[in-house]
């Protein structure tokens, strides 16, 4: 019965165990585990904070883009208004280019009709005033002289020799 022995439990040395035990947990948990805990908690709140940050300024960064990107289409909207507003005005201008041109271009034909038309009254005032004076030369002729067939065709041919 001597193994039994080596096996038996004692009851007060479980109890002073379990006792050293408890004051062990105790110990550990007051000056170890406290401080650790400590240390995590703030390790934990510092990674916390460091990933509010990133997601700040991930959304700081979209917000940028969306800005950048509404900036970019008002900007585009601009330019296509003064590219049309510019069409416009050219548009205009030129209309009014060709416009200017047509009116001078028929003051130009009608002075020039005016022209032409003074310049054909005095060629026919010039005619007019060479035939009276060609008519009277030829009066004055015909008066001088009695006419015959001859002389009719002589004096017509003298006449339209001096009209050359």
């Amino acid at each position: 019965m001597q193994n039994l022995s080596v096996i038996s439990v004692n009851i007060w040395n479980v109890l002073i165990s379990l006792v050293n035990l408890l004051i062990l947990t105790w110990i550990v948990k007051k000056f170890l585990f406290k401080p650790v805990m400590k240390i995590i908690n703030t390790r934990r709140e510092a990674i916390d904070a460091d990933y509010a940050q990133a997601k700040a300024a991930r959304e700081q960064a979209e917000e940028n883009r969306l800005n950048y990107e509404a900036a970019m289409s008002a900007a585009r909207q601009t330019s296509d208004q003064i590219i049309a507003e510019a069409t416009r005005t050219a548009e205009y201008r030129s209309n009014e280019i060709v416009a200017a041109a047509r009116d001078k271009a028929t003051d130009i034909r009608r002075q020039a009709e005016a022209d032409a038309e003074l310049e054909r009254k005095k060629a026919e005032d010039d005619m007019k005033h060479e035939i009276a004076d060609v008519s009277a030369r030829l009066t004055g002729k015909l008066l001088e002289r009695e006419i015959n067939e001859e002389d009719h065709r002589a004096l017509i041919d003298s006449f339209l020799n001096d009209l050359d």
